[in-house]
Protein backbone atom coordinates (compact mmCIF):
# COMPACT_ATOMS: atom_id res chain seq x y z
CA UNK A 1 0.00 0.00 0.00
CA UNK A 2 2.84 2.38 0.88
CA UNK A 3 4.60 1.57 -2.38
CA UNK A 4 1.42 2.25 -4.34
CA UNK A 5 0.93 5.56 -2.58
CA UNK A 6 4.52 6.59 -3.35
CA UNK A 7 4.09 5.60 -6.99
CA UNK A 8 0.92 7.71 -7.23
CA UNK A 9 2.76 10.66 -5.71
CA UNK A 10 5.59 10.25 -8.22
CA UNK A 11 3.13 10.11 -11.10
CA UNK A 12 1.37 13.22 -9.85
CA UNK A 13 4.70 15.03 -9.53
CA UNK A 14 5.72 13.99 -13.04
CA UNK A 15 2.43 15.29 -14.45
CA UNK A 16 2.71 18.53 -12.48
CA UNK A 17 6.19 19.13 -13.90
CA UNK A 18 5.47 17.82 -17.37
CA UNK A 19 2.29 19.70 -18.24
CA UNK A 20 3.83 23.20 -18.07
CA UNK A 21 6.79 22.02 -20.14
CA UNK A 22 4.46 20.56 -22.79
CA UNK A 23 2.49 23.80 -22.77
CA UNK A 24 5.68 25.79 -23.29
CA UNK A 25 7.37 23.63 -25.93
CA UNK A 26 4.49 21.77 -27.55
CA UNK A 27 4.01 18.28 -28.90
CA UNK A 28 7.74 17.35 -29.26
CA UNK A 29 8.04 17.26 -25.48
CA UNK A 30 4.96 15.06 -25.23
CA UNK A 31 6.39 12.76 -27.88
CA UNK A 32 9.69 12.52 -26.00
CA UNK A 33 7.88 11.68 -22.76
CA UNK A 34 5.67 9.02 -24.31
CA UNK A 35 8.57 7.45 -26.23
CA UNK A 36 10.66 7.32 -23.05
CA UNK A 37 7.85 5.64 -21.10
CA UNK A 38 7.31 3.06 -23.84
CA UNK A 39 11.05 2.37 -24.10
CA UNK A 40 11.35 1.97 -20.32
CA UNK A 41 8.48 -0.53 -20.25
CA UNK A 42 9.74 -2.44 -23.28
CA UNK A 43 13.32 -2.60 -22.04
CA UNK A 44 12.60 -5.17 -19.33
CA UNK A 45 8.93 -5.99 -20.01
CA UNK A 46 6.82 -7.63 -22.66
CA UNK A 47 7.27 -10.96 -24.43
CA UNK A 48 10.72 -10.00 -25.72
CA UNK A 49 12.47 -7.44 -23.50
CA UNK A 50 14.90 -5.19 -25.36
CA UNK A 51 17.52 -5.89 -22.67
CA UNK A 52 17.73 -9.49 -23.89
CA UNK A 53 18.25 -8.59 -27.56
CA UNK A 54 21.23 -7.15 -29.48
CA UNK A 55 19.56 -3.72 -29.42
CA UNK A 56 20.04 -2.92 -25.73
CA UNK A 57 23.12 -0.76 -26.27
CA UNK A 58 21.42 1.11 -29.11
CA UNK A 59 18.35 1.91 -27.01
CA UNK A 60 20.57 3.16 -24.17
CA UNK A 61 22.51 5.27 -26.69
CA UNK A 62 19.29 6.84 -27.96
CA UNK A 63 17.51 7.53 -24.68
CA UNK A 64 20.44 8.21 -22.33
CA UNK A 65 22.27 10.21 -24.99
CA UNK A 66 20.25 11.69 -27.83
CA UNK A 67 16.94 12.07 -26.02
CA UNK A 68 18.37 13.08 -22.63
CA UNK A 69 20.85 15.68 -23.88
CA UNK A 70 19.13 17.03 -26.98
CA UNK A 71 15.74 16.88 -25.29
CA UNK A 72 17.02 18.86 -22.31
CA UNK A 73 18.45 21.52 -24.61
CA UNK A 74 15.17 21.77 -26.53
CA UNK A 75 13.14 22.12 -23.34
CA UNK A 76 15.35 24.95 -22.08
CA UNK A 77 16.05 26.83 -25.32
CA UNK A 78 13.49 25.67 -27.88
CA UNK A 79 16.29 24.70 -30.26
CA UNK A 80 18.95 22.02 -30.73
CA UNK A 81 22.30 23.02 -32.21
CA UNK A 82 24.94 20.87 -33.86
CA UNK A 83 27.16 21.04 -30.79
CA UNK A 84 24.33 19.71 -28.65
CA UNK A 85 23.85 16.78 -31.01
CA UNK A 86 27.57 15.99 -30.82
CA UNK A 87 27.47 16.12 -27.01
CA UNK A 88 24.38 13.89 -27.05
CA UNK A 89 26.16 11.34 -29.25
CA UNK A 90 29.21 11.39 -27.00
CA UNK A 91 27.27 10.84 -23.78
CA UNK A 92 25.07 8.24 -25.41
CA UNK A 93 28.19 6.36 -26.51
CA UNK A 94 29.54 6.34 -22.96
CA UNK A 95 26.19 5.13 -21.59
CA UNK A 96 26.16 2.35 -24.18
CA UNK A 97 29.72 1.45 -23.20
CA UNK A 98 28.58 0.91 -19.61
CA UNK A 99 25.86 -1.48 -20.75
CA UNK A 100 28.40 -3.23 -22.97
CA UNK A 101 30.46 -4.03 -19.88
CA UNK A 102 27.38 -5.40 -18.12
CA UNK A 103 26.46 -7.61 -21.08
CA UNK A 104 30.05 -8.73 -21.58
CA UNK A 105 30.23 -9.80 -17.93
CA UNK A 106 27.07 -11.88 -18.31
CA UNK A 107 27.76 -13.34 -21.74
CA UNK A 108 27.97 -17.00 -20.67
CA UNK A 109 24.90 -16.81 -18.45
CA UNK A 110 22.90 -14.97 -21.12
CA UNK A 111 23.90 -17.52 -23.73
CA UNK A 112 22.88 -20.41 -21.47
CA UNK A 113 19.37 -19.02 -20.88
CA UNK A 114 18.76 -17.96 -24.48
CA UNK A 115 19.23 -14.22 -24.13
CA UNK A 116 20.56 -12.82 -27.39
CA UNK A 117 22.45 -9.75 -26.18
CA UNK A 118 24.99 -7.99 -28.39
CA UNK A 119 28.00 -10.02 -27.16
CA UNK A 120 26.07 -13.29 -27.50
CA UNK A 121 25.01 -12.55 -31.09
CA UNK A 122 28.15 -10.87 -32.43
CA UNK A 123 30.81 -12.35 -30.18
CA UNK A 124 32.97 -11.18 -27.31
CA UNK A 125 35.65 -9.69 -29.53
CA UNK A 126 33.17 -7.55 -31.46
CA UNK A 127 31.69 -6.37 -28.16
CA UNK A 128 35.16 -5.32 -27.01
CA UNK A 129 35.66 -3.36 -30.22
CA UNK A 130 32.32 -1.63 -29.68
CA UNK A 131 33.35 -0.66 -26.15
CA UNK A 132 36.63 0.81 -27.38
CA UNK A 133 34.92 2.69 -30.21
CA UNK A 134 32.35 4.12 -27.78
CA UNK A 135 35.00 5.38 -25.39
CA UNK A 136 37.34 6.84 -27.98
CA UNK A 137 34.50 8.20 -30.11
CA UNK A 138 33.20 10.27 -27.21
CA UNK A 139 36.60 11.92 -26.76
CA UNK A 140 37.10 12.43 -30.50
CA UNK A 141 33.85 14.44 -30.61
CA UNK A 142 35.27 16.96 -28.15
CA UNK A 143 37.43 18.44 -30.94
CA UNK A 144 34.61 19.40 -33.35
CA UNK A 145 32.51 20.69 -30.45
CA UNK A 146 35.29 23.05 -29.38
CA UNK A 147 35.91 24.10 -32.99
CA UNK A 148 32.25 24.78 -33.76
CA UNK A 149 31.82 26.93 -30.66
CA UNK A 150 35.25 28.53 -30.88
CA UNK A 151 35.69 27.63 -27.21
CA UNK A 152 38.81 25.94 -25.90
CA UNK A 153 36.99 25.31 -22.62
CA UNK A 154 34.99 22.58 -24.35
CA UNK A 155 38.22 20.60 -24.57
CA UNK A 156 37.97 20.01 -20.81
CA UNK A 157 36.85 16.34 -21.13
CA UNK A 158 40.23 15.55 -22.68
CA UNK A 159 41.60 15.71 -19.14
CA UNK A 160 39.96 12.29 -18.72
CA UNK A 161 41.50 10.76 -21.85
CA UNK A 162 44.32 9.01 -19.91
CA UNK A 163 41.64 7.53 -17.64
CA UNK A 164 39.74 6.27 -20.69
CA UNK A 165 42.90 4.71 -22.14
CA UNK A 166 43.61 2.82 -18.91
CA UNK A 167 39.97 1.79 -18.63
CA UNK A 168 39.90 0.36 -22.14
CA UNK A 169 43.16 -1.50 -21.54
CA UNK A 170 41.81 -3.01 -18.33
CA UNK A 171 38.52 -3.95 -19.98
CA UNK A 172 40.27 -5.83 -22.77
CA UNK A 173 42.52 -7.67 -20.30
CA UNK A 174 39.84 -8.30 -17.67
CA UNK A 175 39.26 -11.97 -16.72
CA UNK A 176 35.71 -13.32 -17.13
CA UNK A 177 33.11 -12.95 -14.42
CA UNK A 178 32.62 -10.56 -11.53
CA UNK A 179 35.91 -8.76 -12.17
CA UNK A 180 33.95 -6.74 -14.73
CA UNK A 181 32.00 -5.08 -11.91
CA UNK A 182 34.94 -2.79 -11.17
CA UNK A 183 35.18 -1.91 -14.88
CA UNK A 184 31.46 -1.14 -14.91
CA UNK A 185 31.75 1.27 -11.96
CA UNK A 186 34.76 2.97 -13.53
CA UNK A 187 32.87 3.38 -16.81
CA UNK A 188 29.98 5.06 -15.01
CA UNK A 189 32.44 7.38 -13.24
CA UNK A 190 34.06 8.23 -16.58
CA UNK A 191 30.66 9.10 -18.07
CA UNK A 192 29.81 11.26 -15.05
CA UNK A 193 33.17 13.04 -15.20
CA UNK A 194 32.84 13.62 -18.94
CA UNK A 195 29.35 15.10 -18.49
CA UNK A 196 30.54 17.35 -15.66
CA UNK A 197 33.54 18.63 -17.63
CA UNK A 198 31.66 19.27 -20.88
CA UNK A 199 28.96 21.11 -18.89
CA UNK A 200 31.56 23.17 -17.03
CA UNK A 201 33.29 23.93 -20.33
CA UNK A 202 30.03 25.10 -21.89
CA UNK A 203 29.24 27.36 -18.94
CA UNK A 204 32.76 28.78 -18.96
CA UNK A 205 32.50 29.47 -22.68
CA UNK A 206 29.44 31.65 -22.04
CA UNK A 207 30.90 33.48 -19.05
CA UNK A 208 34.46 34.12 -20.22
CA UNK A 209 35.08 36.99 -22.67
Amino acid sequence: QAAGSLNNQNNALAIAIGLPVVAARGWPVLAIGLASIIAALAYMGGPRPIAYTPFGEFVVFVFFGLVAVAGSDFIQTGDIGVTTWLAAIALGALAAAALAVNNHRDIEHDRSVGRRTFPVVFGAQTAKHMYSASLYGAFALVLPMAWLEGAATLLAPLLLLPTALRLNRDFVACPPGLAYNAILVRTFKLELGYAALISAGAVAARLLP
